[in-house]
């Protein structure tokens, strides 16, 4: 039943945008030491929560939730595609679990996920060859079926009370956030064809792969260079959130008070995605601080990054 805890931030720029070489040392060697410690913690099973950039799920029947008994990697960016070593039998009985406990949850036989899921596998295992993994998507784009704060700390609670009966040592991987706001497309946009885009589910020709790259790179540079309409990252915001996962309890209580809107307004409209850090987090004990071996913080413009590593560990 031992478990840790790993919020890991995600950016489909990194190794794609320069950073000033003092950047990319710091963040490297954060990187490393995450590694290091999940490789000495040698988990045997991960649980792995993260957002979709519609790669995956489209607003055709877009789920709060949805746990994948099979995934596959659609390999955007520098990704590597292919399939997840998916637990499919820790997978179902999860489900059945959630469902014993009244927390509907939706199911994907064949799952297809994005950087999102995949970057942190490849930045801690050099790519998809890893220990087990139970993929647990989490709709962090796509108003109005975003899950509030408090449903997702009652969903990690939920999964750590499933993980008492796990004899297996268990890493809970949250993977996005923290303040970001990519010019991932609404069905706002006045564009009919872009809300089509990411409304029918679809698979995008190369061409179509690169320009979008293209276009994410450039916004930033953009914003990098000051010159963006989108909101600035907000590293005071991403401290608070890192400080309240680390302390528990009542800081939990308070973050989970926080109004829905006031994220969008603060963070950016992906700062939904720290979410998944919120729901691996409520998988190990909530009612106390736990050791944290590990906590990072860079705010990084041209990765459209607010790039946070915190691990935290539950004590036996």
């Amino acid at each position: 039943m031992e478990r840790a805890f790993l919020g890991m931030s995600h950016s489909p720029l990194m190794g794609l945008n320069p950073v000033a070489p003092a950047v990319e040392r710091e963040l490297q060697a954060a990187i490393t030491m995450a590694r290091e410690q999940v490789q000495a913690f040698a988990p045997e099973l991960v649980v792995l929560v993260a957002p979709d950039h519609y790669n995956g799920f489209f607003n055709e029947l877009m789920p709060p939730f949805c746990i994948g008994t099979q995934a596959r990697s659609v390999g955007d960016y520098l990704t590597p595609p292919g399939q997840l070593n998916v637990d499919a039998d820790a997978a179902l009985a999860l489900v059945a679990r959630l469902m014993d406990e009244d927390f509907d949850i939706a199911v994907s036989r064949r799952m297809q996920v994005d950087h999102g899921f995949a970057q942190p596998l490849q930045l801690l295992w050099g790519g998809l060859d890893t220990p087990p993994v139970l993929p647990i998507f989490l709709n962090a784009v796509a108003q109005p079926g975003i899950p509030r704060l408090r449903r997702c700390r009652a969903l990690g609670q939920a999964i750590g009370r499933f993980l008492d009966g796990e004899p297996r040592r268990t890493l809970l991987i949250g993977s996005g956030g923290l303040s970001h706001d990519p010019p991932v497309p609404t069905l706002s946009h006045p564009d009919a064809a872009v809300r089509e885009r990411i409304t029918a589910r679809s698979e995008p020709t190369p061409a179509e792969r690169e320009a979008k790259t293209q276009r994410v790179m450039a916004a930033g540079r953009a914003l990098a260079a000051g010159d963006s309409s989108m909101k600035p990252l907000n590293p005071p915001w991403d401290r608070r959130w890192m400080d309240a996962l680390a302390e528990g309890a009542a800081a939990l209580d308070a973050l989970c008070a926080i109004g829905e809107d006031s994220i969008e307004r603060e963070a950016g409209l992906s700062g939904h995605e720290s979410k998944s850090w919120l729901v691996a987090r409520c998988a190990l004990p909530i009612d106390r601080a736990l050791p944290c071996t590990l906590r990072h913080y860079q705010a990084i413009p041209e990765y459209i990054a607010g790039f946070g590593l915190m691990l935290l560990k539950q004590p036996y």
